[in-house]
């Protein structure tokens, strides 16, 4: 059964660039529940940093694939302003492209797979990509959010959400993040570089397109590795 794990990085748009009607529905919420002035202000820079988590106020800007059993992978990711040239190491391919593009490009790749791995891209990358790719008229090859449990899922199309497997859907106290499940396995963690997905945004202000890539692709090795451990020690 060839496997790919998938993995994405977005960024939210600027807040003051927002028409009046959608900065309200966006806010009004909080406006509703904040006590005092201090705490609006507290949770106004909350949602204005969180943009990036929802296709209706983001966008994807790197989108990366890596293949279990060859452990080779490319990265795609966007590039306005500046020319960036393909480049490439021992494992990744990276490929500067539109969002459109990149997200044509997955989907087109994903039919020789049957197996999809993510960390928690049940609740964020796959549905991100689905309302992304709507927007520019692409509809999805595969199915991957048909159901959460894998032994009632789609034979050609499975989805292991490992932060889903790793908590036992949901019944652990504790879920836990990539990084405290790379620290219990041995794991090299992405977040013990340099870079962060806090990092993301301001990266790809500054046109630092190539860092966004690698710290793409440091998540997707960090993912297949863990995704052996749950295979070898964990699945059922």
């Amino acid at each position: 059964m060839p496997k790919l794990v998938l993995d994405i990085e977005t960024i939210g748009v600027c807040f003051d660039s927002l028409d009046k009607i959608t900065q309200e529905s966006l806010t009004r919420w909080i406006k509703k529940e904040s006590f005092d002035e201090d705490e609006y202000r507290v949770a106004l820079r909350d949602l204005k940093e969180g943009l990036g988590f929802s296709p209706l106020t983001g966008e994807i800007v790197a989108i990366g694939v890596l293949d279990v059993e060859k452990n080779k992978g490319a990265v795609y990711v966007q590039s306005p302003g500046k020319a960036v040239e393909p480049w490439s190491n021992d494992i990744f391919s990276f490929q500067p492209m539109t969002e459109e593009e990149m997200i044509k490009k997955f989907w087109e790749g994903d039919k020789q797979y049957s197996e999809f791995i993510t960390f928690n891209g049940r609740a964020f990358d796959v549905p991100f990509i689905l309302a992304r790719g709507a927007k520019y008229g692409i509809r999805s090859t595969k199915d991957l959010m048909s159901n959460r449990y894998t032994n009632s899922q789609k034979f050609e199309a499975k989805h292991i959400d490992l932060l889903d497997q790793l908590n036992f859907y949901g019944v652990t106290r504790k879920k836990g993040n990539l990084h405290l499940w790379c620290k219990l396995f041995g794991i090299k963690s992405p977040k013990t570089e340099e870079i962060t997905g806090e990092d993301v945004a301001p990266l790809f202000a500054a046109k630092e397109y190539k860092k966004i890539a690698e710290y793409n692709s440091l998540d997707l090795t960090a993912t297949r590795e863990l995704y052996l451990k749950w295979e070898k020690y964990l699945k059922f």
